[in-house]
């Protein structure tokens, strides 16, 4: 089954979550609804992004893709487990998660201080 053919649930901030409320469109059980309640095809909500940006003034072109490939990037980037992030995407498998994985800044450095953080003592005794 192809990712864009499956349901996935959104996962909101509080915040997120009372504005999308108030959002004339949730009628439904859809964030991005139709007047009627019925989910949006991708063939209507595609262009939604880049006419937002283009109405905006905006010089980049956005897209839903670049808006979800930023959201997965900033939780890497401040910290959030790939596993979170691959459920919050809805990945089948960590695979596809791990092509975020370079945006942990000095990640190697940060693994080995968790040692440093139980204050140096691995309960090693000495023979003597």
């Amino acid at each position: 089954m192809r990712e864009v053919d499956r349901e996935k649930r959104l996962h909101a901030s509080a915040e997120a979550a009372a504005t999308l409320k108030e959002h004339r469109h949730l009628r439904g059980p859809y964030v991005f609804c139709d007047d009627a309640g019925a989910r949006l095809t991708h063939s209507i909500v595609k262009d939604v992004v880049p006419e937002a940006c283009r109405r905006a003034g905006l010089a980049k072109r956005l897209t839903w893709h670049g808006l979800r490939h930023s959201f997965a990037s900033h939780l890497v980037m401040r910290g959030a487990s790939l596993k979170a992030v691959q459920e919050l995407l809805g990945h089948e498998s960590i695979e596809m998660t791990l092509r975020y994985s370079h945006r942990t800044p000095d990640v190697r450095r940060s693994a080995v201080r968790l040692l440093d953080e139980i204050g140096g003592d691995l309960g090693e005794t000495s023979a003597g």
